[in-house]
């Protein structure tokens, strides 16, 4: 029996660093994302998700850590004799404790950001219009760079385009090089091939990007309390199975 729990525990921490590295990719990207596209975000608070994904991830990987050296350790001497073992089982449930938290309070604020993407990403039609196709103008340099970077044209699409003054002063129907698909090289960003044009907008692509993250927050956050269950359960049995042991006095010929 005791065996098979080990079996489960050690499968339980490969879980753990799994769920770590998915967890902490997410808020990476969140954080990659906000630091590329950071002019079309209102306030900074939608990263708050993605730190606490990262702090979450972070201890996913140490307690993981921990478990395994629970799961394979096991000398009942050297428990006996500094109680090792039963310190590092206490710091791999107060760890796992610790995720719930982070984890929780991730998933919370996720939870509460979706419902605010489309307003945070407010200033995007006001960068929009603010183009001018200059590289030295900081707000011409992150639309392009968006652009070709979501592979898409506009804030909803190519016509949104029309309504800018850098349109209207261009006067030769086109739109920014940006909005040219890649695999088009003839394209020049006029609007009778539309066709060589990125069909989608900017702010839908990014809204479903931001959306994709947070909602992987939250479903990670509960495959992550199944598995700490898991792992909560194997320890505690662990801990059943092979109580600390006391000091004992040794006999002298024990030391001979």
């Amino acid at each position: 029996m005791r065996r098979i729990v080990k079996v489960v525990l050690q499968i339980t921490c490969q879980l753990l660093w799994l769920a770590g590295l998915v967890v902490g990719l997410s808020g990476l990207y969140l954080l990659l994302n906000y630091r590329h596209n950071r002019l079309f975000f209102r306030d900074i608070y939608i990263i708050l998700p993605a730190v606490m994904a990262i702090a979450s991830a972070v201890v996913l990987l140490i307690s993981g850590s921990i478990g395994c050296w629970v799961s394979v350790r096991d000398s009942t001497c050297l428990q006996g004799v500094v109680g090792i073992k039963e310190g590092m089982n206490r710091a791999f449930v107060y760890l796992l404790i610790i995720i719930f938290c982070l984890e929780a309070t991730a998933a919370a604020l996720a939870y509460a950001n979706i419902g605010k993407v489309h307003s945070e990403l407010a200033p995007f039609q006001n960068i929009f219009k603010n183009y001018n196709g200059s590289s030295q103008d900081p707000d011409s340099n992150a639309v392009d760079s968006i652009q070709e970077e979501l592979q898409c044209c506009g804030i909803q699409n190519y016509t949104d385009w029309q309504t800018t003054t850098w349109f209207n002063h261009r006067g030769n129907l086109s739109v920014p090089q940006s909005c040219c698909n890649s695999t088009f090289h003839t394209c020049h960003g006029t609007l009778d091939q539309t066709y060589m044009l990125y069909p989608q907008g900017c702010q839908v692509k990014l809204e479903d990007a931001i959306g994709f993250i947070l909602h992987l927050i939250i479903y990670s956050t509960a495959a992550v309390a199944v598995v700490q269950i898991i792992g909560l359960v194997s320890v505690a049995q662990l801990m059943r199975q092979q109580p600390l042991q006391g000091y004992q006095i040794l006999e002298r010929n024990t030391i001979n």
